[in-house]
C-alpha cells in the first residue's frame, strides 16, 4: 500500500476508535468545557461539553505517521522532527486545558505563561530543523517560479510562523467543526503540494488531514466533543512546520486566510477600542461577529470552509509557477 494512503488510513481508523471511547472517558473525569461569559450567550448550553478531544487525533496522527515511517525503512528525522513540535504545542495546549478543568478557571495558564512556553517549542523546533538542513535560507514567493534566498531572517521567520499560526487555529476554534474543517482542508492542499514537491513531510500532513476528517464526524454541530487548546494547538504547530519546511509560509498566508482574518479581527477590535472606545465587529474573533449577525453554527462553518477552499485554489494557481519549473510535466 502507498504509505501516504496508508497515514491518512490508519489515522482515520485510529481516531475513528479512540474518539468514542474518550469522550465517556472525559465526563467521568468532569472535564467538561467552561464557555466564557463574554462570548454568545447562546453558547453557555454548551457548558460541560467534554473538552481536550484533541487527544485522540493528536495519537492517531502520531501513530498512523510512525507505522507509515515504518514503511522507508528508516527513522526519518525530517518527520520525527515536525510532528514532535506539534506535539509539543499539543502538551502546552494540554496544560492550559487541564488548568481549565480542573480548576475551573476559563483562561487556563496566563497569557505570558502560555507565549513563553510556545516561544521555546518555537526556538528548540528551529534549530532542530536549522541544524539538520530541513529548511534553508530559500521561500517559495506566489506566482514566482524561483525562490528567493532571504537569508538569516529565514530563522526569525519560522519562528514567527509558527507562533502566529499555533495562536491563530487556536482562535479559530470557537464554533462546533470550524477549526477542524479549516484545518483538513488547508492540510489537504500542503499534502497534494508534498506529493507534488516528492517531500516526504506528505506521510505527517496525510494523517493531520485522517484525524481532522474522522474528528469531524464528532466535532460537528452539534459538538460532543471539544479538541481544547490541546488540540488546536497541536493542529496550528502541524500546519506551521510543515508549511515551512515545504518553503512556504508566505503561501500559508493565502490559504491559512481564514486563520489570518479570525487573528486581525482580534487585533483590530482591541486597537479600535483602546482607541476610539468603539468596536469594529459586534464581537471578536470574526465568526462571533457572524453569530451576532444571525447566522447559525453550521452557515457559518459552511461559508468559512468554502472560502478556505477557494483560497487553497488560489495558493495552487500562486505556487503552480514553482512547481512547474521542477515539474515540468504539470500542465501550465
Amino acid at each position: 500500500m502507498n504509505p501516504i494512503i496508508l497515514s491518512a488510513a490508519c489515522s482515520i481508523i485510529i481516531c475513528l476508535i479512540i474518539t468514542p471511547l474518550l469522550i465517556p472517558f472525559l465526563k467521568r473525569l468532569k472535564f467538561g468545557q467552561s464557555i466564557r461569559e463574554e462570548g454568545p450567550s447562546w453558547h453557555q448550553k454548551k457548558s460541560g461539553t467534554p473538552t481536550m478531544g484533541g487527544i485522540s487525533f493528536i495519537i492517531a496522527s502520531v501513530v498512523a505517521t510512525l507505522i507509515a515511517m515504518s514503511f522507508t525503512h528508516r527513522v526519518r528525522y525530517d518527520l520525527l522532527i515536525p510532528m514532535l513540535t506539534a506535539v509539543a504545542y499539543g502538551v502546552v495546549g494540554f496544560i492550559d486545558d487541564f488548568i481549565k478543568v480542573v480548576k475551573k478557571q476559563n483562561l487556563g495558564l496566563s497569557a505570558k505563561q502560555k507565549f513563553l512556553a510556545q516561544l521555546l517549542v518555537a526556538i528548540l523546533s528551529t534549530i532542530a530543523m536549522v541544524y539538520l538542513g530541513f529548511i534553508d535560507n530559500t521561500l517559495i514567493i506566489p506566482f514566482i517560479a524561483k525562490p528567493i534566498d532571504i537569508g538569516f531572517f529565514m530563522i526569525p521567520l519560522t519562528i514567527l510562523v509558527q507562533l502566529s499560526v499555533v495562536n491563530s487555529v487556536n482562535l479559530t476554534d470557537g464554533l462546533d467543526g470550524l477549526a477542524t474543517s479549516i484545518t483538513l482542508i488547508v492540510s489537504l492542499f500542503f499534502l497534494l503540494c508534498a506529493i507534488l514537491m516528492n517531500s516526504v513531510i506528505s506521510l505527517f500532513i496525510a494523517a493531520i488531514a485522517g484525524g481532522c476528517l474522522a474528528f469531524l464526524f464528532f466535532n460537528a454541530h452539534p459538538a460532543k466533543v471539544f479538541m481544547g487548546d490541546t488540540g488546536s494547538l497541536f493542529l496550528g504547530g502541524a500546519i506551521a512546520v510543515t508549511a515551512t519546511m515545504l518553503k512556504m509560509p508566505i503561501i500559508l498566508i493565502i490559504v491559512g486566510g481564514v486563520y489570518l482574518m479570525e487573528t486581525l479581527s482580534v487585533i483590530l477590535q482591541v486597537a479600535s477600542f483602546k482607541l476610539t472606545g468603539k468596536r469594529i465587529f459586534k464581537m471578536s474573533p470574526i465568526h462571533h461577529h457572524f453569530e451576532m449577525c444571525g447566522l447559525n453554527e453550521v452557515k457559518i462553518v459552511l461559508l468559512f470552509s468554502t472560502a478556505t477552499l477557494l483560497l487553497c485554489i488560489l495558493g495552487y494557481v500562486a505556487v503552480k509557477p514553482f512547481l512547474t519549473s521542477i515539474l515540468p510535466y504539470i500542465a501550465c
